[in-house]
């Protein structure tokens, strides 16, 4: 055995005894998320087991002490699934999502819970509000906003009819894969995807596969579904959709734009504490006058609360009337935000608190 063998050996060797502390470490996590839940089920609580400002605490705290050659989002995921699964066994999670299966929507909902839940894919925005309103799932994930396509208004328009509540935030890097049977790119012969998606590589489809034609499906899903079964075919879909119907990525992050990205909401019946990096989401209507909008706003400049969105929408009552959608910064039992609210409501004629939640982590 020459030196860097015995090196390798030496390191394998040590990997093993590293590998049985964290499986150790890991079970004794377990026992304590067990110990939890009989707590819980002890004073009468059947439900309540997923805190989303703990997990986020929680994770916050992974990535600030975070020394490894891990990049902290990897170091997050990893802890990420560690908490699924530990959650699992207190209460295993129901989570309704947009589907269907492979989508964005579907990572998302992945990203924040991890995979140790059991996701039920709908086919409409409102259909997952009301499986959650219905109690038959813990917690939905939809769509709220994209940084190039703007708003999902569908979503926004559900919150004026839902008495649920935001419960979390989700940020999803959309990156389009190149996915197929074959080996390589020169078998293709056609390629499915959604018509946005297929907008938002038309640049990168023209400049590698000219003349190659490009079709669009209902989902990214359904072309996956095609490429799995039909000779030729190549879809454009995420990495959660290849893995799913078993397909090859044959090139990686397609799209045209890097930086786009989407912007999910966790909803639920869920009211979050304070886990000290939070958001607060409104909905709010004024009167039709001069100067209302600024009146309106004012409080929160005076009590230096951030205002980081406002879309407006119809308000579906009567004609030319808004509502506004507005997120800031804080929990809505901060002080400054508390104060900020109430003043605001003097010149409301509608006024809604959606919910205070943590700040998506990474």
């Amino acid at each position: 055995m020459n030196d860097e063998d015995a090196q390798l050996l030496e390191i394998r060797k040590r990997i093993d005894t590293i590998d049985l502390e964290l499986q150790e470490l890991i079970g004794k996590r377990a026992s304590c998320a067990k110990e939890v839940a009989r707590i819980k089920r002890a004073v009468g609580i059947v439900h309540d087991f997923y805190r989303p400002e703990r997990e986020a605490e929680i994770l916050r705290r992974v990535i600030s002490t975070n020394t490894s050659p891990l990049a902290n989002e990897e170091m997050a995921r990893l802890f990420r699934e560690i908490m699924s699964a530990c959650l699992a066994l207190q209460c295993p999670q129901k989570i309704a999502f947009l589907g269907p299966a492979g989508t964005f929507t579907h990572a998302a909902a992945l990203k924040h819970f991890g995979h140790s839940v059991i996701t039920r894919p709908l086919g409409a925005i409102d259909e997952v509000f009301r499986e959650v309103e219905s109690g038959a799932a813990h917690f939905g994930v939809v769509p709220v906003e994209n940084s190039t396509e703007g708003v999902i208004t569908h979503t926004q328009d559900m919150f004026l009819r839902s008495s649920l509540k935001i419960c979390g935030e989700v940020q999803l890097r959309i990156h389009h894969q190149l996915l197929g049977k074959m080996e390589n790119c020169a078998a293709i012969q056609r390629i499915y995807t959604h018509q946005q998606t297929l907008g938002q590589c038309r640049e990168w489809l023209n400049r590698n596969l000219p003349g190659i034609p490009c079709l669009a499906v209902n989902s990214n899903s359904e072309g996956a579904r095609r490429a799995q079964s039909e000779i030729g075919t190549a879809a454009i879909a995420s990495v959660v959709a290849a893995e799913i119907y078993q397909l090859s990525i044959l090139a990686e992050n397609i799209e045209d734009e890097p930086n786009n990205t989407t912007r999910f909401l966790i909803i639920g019946n869920h009211e979050n504490t304070p886990s000290g990096t939070d958001k607060t989401s409104i909905l709010i209507s004024t009167h039709n006058r001069a100067g209302a909008l600024y009146a309106l706003l004012m409080p929160f400049a005076r009590h230096q609360v951030s205002m980081t969105r406002i879309e407006s929408r119809p308000a579906h009552q009567r004609l030319w009337e808004y509502v506004f959608f507005i997120d800031i910064e804080g929990h809505q039992r901060e002080e400054k935000v508390a104060t900020a609210l109430r003043e605001i409501t003097e010149n409301t004629t509608f006024l809604k608190i959606l919910g205070s939640y943590p700040r998506a982590v990474i």
